[in-house]
């Protein structure tokens, strides 16, 4: 099986390493000084349960690695549509697309039953450079929910969890979906084949919308914001607002707002990667993040007004520090 991991941060260099002992065929598609270490030394993942060293290919040219079955973008949301053109010599007839990125997908319209289907979201995916180069009918939706950090390049410490539930956008069971699984399984993630996805999506996303950018403004971790009355009491307000988004989009929520903040809580002491980057200096995906639920919010005409605040401010942050994507 032939798997493009395209990007080698802390979420490409988790899955390429797992996936690469496991077996398959990995290519990692990198630059400067991660691409140069992981040909030098190869890929190092750190963790609880003994480190792994994997040799993937690697290259900054995707028309070295040729077609793929899979090509798994773990990239920022904001930077994919970049690239999207450029990942063209990567896609056979057959390649699916597994976007591991966090926020809302580009493709949440696709097959979607009812009156917005096929719908673009200009948030995530300006000007459908994704919608066009890549297509939606070849993506498989993915939820990412392991913490992980880059500690040098080349070299990735998984944190915590293990959860990666994928999914086909319309629910359907296909090959594809099942082949992805069983090889994401035998690489030690929990991937079940969900028919629903985007129900598990909003789960993650509960947690994006309100943790990340509340942890931009206070510089806090996820145990810090929860423990925290009165930045709990905005983490939650932002959860209620994200949710009736979510249910007017025929989301089910399978747990409640205050299990939500719980389970960010259980992470404990851990920065938010929105807030590790802005720490490093990178570009924040606070669009994809907050910015694309406020835009649902349009779509369906929920008002989400502490969403809209604490995005402004977050927002306002990043461009201050010099990490806003546009500026």
């Amino acid at each position: 099986m032939r798997i493009c991991v395209y990007g080698a941060g802390a979420i490409g260099g988790y899955m390429a390493a797992r996936l690469s002992d496991a077996g398959a065929e990995v290519t990692v598609i990198a630059r400067g000084d991660k691409l140069a270490a992981i040909r030098a030394q190869g890929l190092k993942l750190i963790q609880d349960s003994g480190d792994i060293v994997a040799r993937p290919n690697a290259t900054d040219d995707p028309a070295a690695a040729g077609p793929q079955d899979y090509v798994v973008v773990a990239m920022k949301a904001h930077a994919v549509p970049a690239v999207a053109e450029r990942m063209a010599p990567l896609l056979g007839p057959e390649t699916a697309v597994v976007p591991a990125v966090n926020g809302v997908p580009w493709w949440y319209f696709y097959k979607l039953d009812g009156l917005y289907r096929d719908r673009r979201l200009e948030t995530v995916d300006p000007g459908g450079a994704q919608w066009r180069h890549i297509g939606p009918e070849r993506v498989i939706g993915c939820v990412v929910y392991p913490a992980a950090e880059v500690v040098a390049p080349g070299v990735v410490r998984h944190i915590a969890l293990d959860r990666m539930p994928i999914g086909e956008p319309d629910g359907a069971r296909t090959e594809r979906a099942e082949r992805l699984s069983k090889i994401m399984i035998a690489a030690g993630m929990k991937a079940p084949v969900r028919a629903r996805i985007r129900d598990d999506i909003w789960v993650k996303l509960w947690g994006n919308v309100s943790f990340n950018p509340v942890s931009v403004l206070t510089g806090a971790t996820l145990g810090e914001i929860a423990a925290d009355a009165g930045t709990r009491a905005v983490v939650r307000a932002m959860m209620v607002e994200a949710q009736a988004v979510g249910e007017a989009l025929g989301v089910r929520f399978p747990i409640s707002v205050d299990a939500r903040i719980a389970g960010g809580a259980e992470v404990g002491d851990h920065k938010t990667s929105t807030l590790q980057d802005l720490e490093a200096g990178r570009a924040l995906e606070l669009a994809p993040l907050v910015g694309a639920v406020a835009e649902l919010g349009d779509v369906v005409g929920i008002d989400t007004p502490v969403i809209d605040m604490v995005y402004a401010l977050a927002r306002q942050r990043a461009i201050t520090a010099g990490c806003w994507p546009q500026a």
